[in-house]
């Protein structure tokens, strides 16, 4: 065996391992910056106003007997929102629904739902099953209205301030643990400006 034939070798091995050193420090670094905790993943939205999302109502959705609205720009002008996105498919929104009505009972707020990719029937079902905390809620059948708010997925609640701007995005179910540690401060903020 030539020297050259021995210097080679390791210059082979090097080109063989050198993709996988390469792929493993991607992945790492990859790992490390979704590692977290995903409810803090970061919105741009943030301090922007909330989208001009107009939704027809959840048909035959009702509330005190009377239709319940869908939802307009004008809904979030002058007054504290909790903007929930849910679904009856959803299975963290069956647990979630029972606090989102004990937040409902705080009338300095409102709280409005966004249906996402449900069918009619199913939302009724669900609100008959769990209770209605919504004072308006929209059908957002194609999900382009998530799309605006910038939903990752369902469940995801807003809080949207007196002045129509997102003050606060909550990703993932509402919880009786980030009531008390995220939502009701994010409430208090938005309430006191």
């Amino acid at each position: 065996m030539s020297s050259l034939e021995k210097n080679e070798r390791p210059r082979r091995r090097l080109i063989v391992f050198l993709p996988l050193a390469l792929f493993l420090a991607l992945a790492m670094l990859f790992y490390m910056q979704l590692g977290g905790d995903k409810s803090r993943v970061p919105s741009v939205l943030i301090g922007r106003p909330a989208p001009e999302t107009v939704l027809p109502p959840v048909e035959g959705l009702e509330r005190d007997g009377k239709p319940l609205p869908g939802i307009a720009p004008a809904l979030f002008s002058g007054q504290v929102t909790l903007v929930n996105v849910w679904a009856s498919w959803c299975v963290p929104c069956h647990d979630e629904a029972p606090l989102l009505h004990r937040l409902a009972q705080d009338k300095r707020i409102q709280i409005v739902g966004i249906d996402y990719k449900d069918q009619p029937e199913n939302a009724r079902r669900f609100l008959g099953r769990y209770g209605n905390p919504f004072v308006a809620a929209g059908a957002d059948t194609n999900g382009r209205a998530s799309i605006e708010w910038g939903v990752y997925g369902v469940p995801e609640t807003f809080i949207v301030g007196r002045d129509g701007k997102i003050a606060y995005k909550l990703i993932g179910p509402i919880a009786p643990e980030n009531i008390e540690t995220e939502l009701k401060p994010a409430i208090e903020k938005a309430l006191a400006r």
